[in-house]
């Protein structure tokens, strides 16, 4: 036991382990391949920061966008190729794991335009276009769970496409998220089509929760024991709702036509704060059915200290007291919510348009 690698241990206790990192070079170079193979990792996960910084802090791609100028490619059409062209090819060296996982895992996430998060019709033709471009089984659209959002989960999922519902950041939108899960595949079931391979998960994001209730906090001079306590809590809580909703007679009836449950998955999960360890968002989030992305970084500090036990269900009056506490002193999660996911749409859309700016400028054609 002493020499087993610390990441493969947590996926022997039930969750699995992806990567919230992509570019060309890990690719092409065999690194991602030995993730896969020495660290157990079973999918990937990226989104418009990730790939910004794939396309234009790496010369990875000066050949390929090199190329698609003399096509004269807009620069939309240029980003959709070289990011597909990656993800495609992540999403073949996954494919024996989505084989052998009954389409559950072994899984890529490709998210639809940041700036139609508040519109569910554009958000719905932009996944069924998106997951025809990639026509790859083993792929999720990333919807981001505005309520705007939720609508085109349902769609998305009744439509067969696999959907990774993101920027969750409150219990309450959780169910609403999981609540168009099962929608969506109950309108499938009395379609009379199949629901037996549909993947989905509801990716859950931590440090920023954190960031900005510790913040509040110190504000008001709380007690210095809340603090980094709040995400790790929700998170808790949100799996006791996930365990509600898919159990039960309602549930069961789709199980028994094949349906799988959408799974929680642990995001953002490097921590922002200095003082805090380094692995506690995966040390303390360990449970069964569950998914935690992580990014390089975190991913190699787990691998050379984790300590790997199911803890997903421990403390679970603890959590429901410091969600109380925090409310007492006047806390609203509801409204911490809504701000960090107004924040994380402008984390996605800023990088969004840079990068097809400067594809702009390096195709020399408008976009």
């Amino acid at each position: 036991m002493t020499n087993k690698n610390p990441l493969k241990s947590v996926q022997e206790l039930g969750q699995s382990i992806w990567l919230d990192d992509i570019h060309r070079g890990m690719l092409n170079n065999g690194d991602f391949q030995s993730y896969i193979e020495n660290d157990g990792i079973t999918g990937v996960t990226s989104n418009p920061a990730i790939l910004k910084k794939a396309i234009l802090d790496r010369d990875d791609y000066d050949a390929a966008i090199a190329q698609l100028a003399t096509e004269n490619t807009d620069a939309r059409s240029a980003y959709e190729k070289l990011v597909i062209t990656d993800l495609q090819q992540a999403a073949d060296l996954l494919r024996p794991i989505y084989d052998d996982s009954n389409g559950q895992d072994g899984l890529v996430s490709m998210e639809v335009s940041p700036h139609y998060a508040h519109d569910t019709e554009k958000t719905i033709h932009a996944g069924r276009r998106l997951w025809e471009m990639l026509a790859r089984p083993n792929v999720l659209i990333k919807v981001p769970t505005t309520k705007e959002g939720l609508p085109a989960i349902r769609a998305l999922i009744a439509d067969g496409i696999n959907v990774n519902a993101t920027l969750l950041f409150s219990v309450s939108r959780y169910r609403e998220v999981a609540a168009a899960y099962i929608a969506g595949i109950q309108d499938r079931v009395n379609a009379g089509l199949s629901v037996e391979r549909i993947a989905s998960v509801a990716s859950f994001f931590l440090s920023r929760i954190d960031v900005m209730v510790d913040k509040r906090l110190s504000a008001m001079e709380a007690p210095g024991e809340l603090r980094g306590k709040t995400a790790i809590a929700s998170s808790r809580m949100a799996y006791q709702v996930y365990k509600q909703l898919f159990s039960g007679s309602e549930w069961q009836t789709l199980a028994n036509a094949g349906a799988h449950p959408q799974r929680l998955l642990w995001a953002s999960t490097s921590t922002k704060d200095p003082s805090y360890p380094d692995v506690m968002y995966v040390e303390a989030l360990i449970g069964e059915n569950t998914v935690n992305t992580l990014p390089l970084k975190t991913l190699n500090a787990y691998r050379d200290h984790g300590m790997p036990a199911v803890r997903l269900e421990d403390e679970l009056e603890q959590s429901e007291a410091v969600l109380q506490q925090i409310d007492e002193l006047g806390i609203d999660m509801e409204t911490i919510a809504q701000q960090l996911e107004d924040e994380g749409l402008e984390k996605f859309i800023q990088p969004f348009d840079v990068l097809l700016e400067t594809l702009e400028l390096n195709l020399g054609v408008a976009k």
